[in-house]
C-alpha cells in the first residue's frame, strides 16, 4: 500500500516539473532580439555604427513578435514575461546607449557618458512604471515605449552612419536627442498601442496594397524612410495628448481594464519597450 503511494507521489512531482519547462518559440524570438542588441554593440565597438543601427532595429521587431507569437500560440509565460522585460531592458536601453556613446557622444567627455546613462535608466524606470501600473489602457501607451525610442535613435544614426565626419554641432543636437526621447518614455504622454489591429481577420484588398506600397517606399531609402516614420510616432504623443487636452477626454482612465503592450504586455511574453 505504501509502494503504491509513493508511486504516485513520484508520478506527481515527475508532473510537476514537466509542466515548470519553458516555451521555446517565444522565448526564441525573445533571444533573437537579445542577440541583435549584443551584436550592435559589438559592432559599435569596431565602428560599424550602420551595423549597429540595423541590429537594434531587427531587435524591435523581434520584440514586437514574440508576444504575439505566444499569444497566438497559447504559450503564455511568467518566465517569458520577466525574460522579455530583461532582454527590453538590454536591447532598447544599454544598446542604444553605448552605441551612441561610442558613435560620438565619448567627444563631450563626462557629458556624453553621463547622458547615455540618462537613456539607460529612463528606459528602466519605463519598464517599471509600466510592469507595476494597475490601469492600462487598451489603446495607449503611457509615455513613448523604449522600442520606439530605439528605434527613433537607430535611425537618426543608420542616416548619419555613411558620413564620413560629423562636426560638433551634429553630435550635440544627438545629445538633445537622447535627452528628449528619455524624457518622452518617462512622460504620461499617449502613444498608440496598435493593440486593437487584428491581423487574423480578413481585411480589404486594398490594405495589401497600401502594404505593398509602404515596403516599396521604404526599399528607395531604408534610413531614411524609417526615421521619418518613427519621428513621426515619436511627435505623434504630443499631438494626441493636446487633442484629449482640448476635448476633456481620459486616456488612462481607471475603467481601462485591458492591459497594454509594450512589445509584449497582456501578461503574455512580455514586461514592458518600454517597452516600446
Amino acid at each position: 500500500m505504501n509502494m503504491t503511494k509513493a508511486g504516485k507521489v513520484r508520478r506527481l512531482e515527475r508532473g510537476d516539473r514537466s509542466r515548470k519547462g519553458i516555451y521555446i518559440l517565444p522565448n526564441l524570438f525573445t533571444t533573437g532580439s537579445l542577440f541583435a542588441a549584443f551584436y550592435a554593440i559589438v559592432q559599435a565597438t569596431v565602428g560599424n555604427f550602420e551595423h549597429s543601427a540595423v541590429a537594434i532595429i531587427v531587435a524591435a521587431v523581434l520584440d514586437s513578435l514574440d508576444g504575439r507569437v505566444a499569444r497566438m500560440t497559447n504559450t503564455v509565460s511568467d518566465f517569458g514575461k520577466e525574460y522579455d522585460s530583461l532582454v527590453d531592458l538590454a536591447a532598447f536601453g544599454v544598446a542604444p546607449a553605448l552605441v551612441f556613446y561610442e558613435w560620438g557622444l565619448k567627444d563631450l567627455g563626462k557629458v556624453g557618458w553621463l547622458t547615455a546613462f540618462i537613456y539607460v535608466a529612463a528606459t528602466a524606470l519605463r519598464l517599471a512604471r509600466f510592469n507595476t501600473q494597475e490601469n492600462k489602457s487598451s489603446r495607449y501607451f503611457q509615455g513613448l515605449p523604449c522600442p520606439a525610442a530605439a528605434v527613433v535613435a537607430a535611425s537618426v544614426l543608420w542616416s548619419l552612419a555613411s558620413q564620413s565626419s560629423v562636426g560638433q554641432v551634429i553630435v550635440w543636437s544627438n545629445l538633445f536627442l537622447v535627452v528628449l526621447l528619455s524624457l518622452a518614455m518617462v512622460s504620461s504622454l499617449p502613444y498608440r498601442s496598435f493593440k486593437d489591429l487584428d491581423l487574423k481577420n480578413r481585411v480589404p484588398f486594398v490594405s495589401l496594397l497600401i502594404l505593398v506600397f509602404v515596403f516599396v517606399l521604404i526599399s528607395f531609402d531604408p534610413p531614411r524612410v524609417l526615421l521619418l516614420l518613427s519621428a513621426g510616432f515619436l511627435v505623434s504623443g504630443p499631438v494626441a495628448w493636446l487633442y484629449f487636452r482640448q476635448t476633456g477626454k481620459s486616456v488612462f482612465s481607471a475603467d481601462s481594464t485591458a492591459p497594454e503592450e509594450d512589445s509584449m504586455s497582456d501578461t503574455a511574453n512580455e514586461a514592458g519597450v518600454d517597452k516600446i
